[in-house]
């Protein structure tokens, strides 16, 4: 199945809906945030194409653990973080790989989402999304800090935050930090083919491009 309108093009509408309804104050916060998750470093530190995949193993959202290792026996793996079901540009995401899972499975991937969130609310967003794919808990950070993708609010965007959503009722902690929204193929070697990187968390992986590149290992 084909998508005809990419990921991308529905993110950025979104964004567009929110630069259009945002105070200035709000816009001026959050692109200040964004700019300092860019300037400290994050992007060179992160695993990336040609490094080895950090192994790991965490539990779904019914408390099985799951096991990148075990997975890999099977075939590719496109690993992905979101940051929590309260982010609209999660959810979309979400929805859009759910939409591409049939793709990836055809070229005999699979697809394992990460996130900080307790087991429960992770389960609740696999039930408003109806997700068939694996969705782990990384509580506390612990396998995002081994590929070094993760960060520290700025105290004014957690701050926004905390307004929004009680932040100890999603990780059970009160650190702020947060994943990039990173996306990796890895092949069955373990080594990162692909990597989708971006300070920006209104930027995704799109689908096409990681089935592009699925395609190049299955041939």
């Amino acid at each position: 199945m084909k998508n005809e309108i990419s990921l991308k093009a529905v993110l950025d509408e979104k964004r567009t809906n929110f630069e259009l309804t945002a105070d200035d104050k709000k816009k001026k916060i959050y692109a200040k945030g964004i700019d300092d998750v860019t300037s400290s470093g994050i992007l060179n530190r992160a695993k990336n194409r040609g490094d080895r995949a950090p192994d790991f193993t965490l539990k779904n959202a019914v408390g099985k653990e799951i096991s990148l290792s075990e997975y890999l026996k099977e075939g590719p793996v496109v690993l992905t973080w979101y940051r929590g079901g309260w982010c609209p540009y999660c959810n979309l995401t979400l929805s859009r790989l759910q939409l591409e899972l049939s793709n990836f499975k055809g070229e005999k991937a699979n697809l394992l989402a990460i996130t900080p969130e307790i087991p429960d609310k992770s389960i609740t967003t696999s039930e408003k999304h109806n997700l068939e794919f694996e969705v782990l808990s990384d509580v506390e950070n612990v396998v995002g800090k081994k590929y070094e993708i993760i960060f520290t609010l700025t105290p004014e965007v957690a701050e926004i935050y905390e307004n929004n959503f009680n932040f100890h009722e999603f990780y059970d902690n009160d650190r702020k930090e947060l994943p990039l929204a990173a996306t990796y193929v890895i092949d069955q070697d373990g080594t990162i083919q692909y990597a989708f990187l971006d300070s920006d968390y209104r930027n995704r992986a799109e689908p096409s491009d990681i089935i592009r590149v699925l395609k190049k290992l299955s041939s």
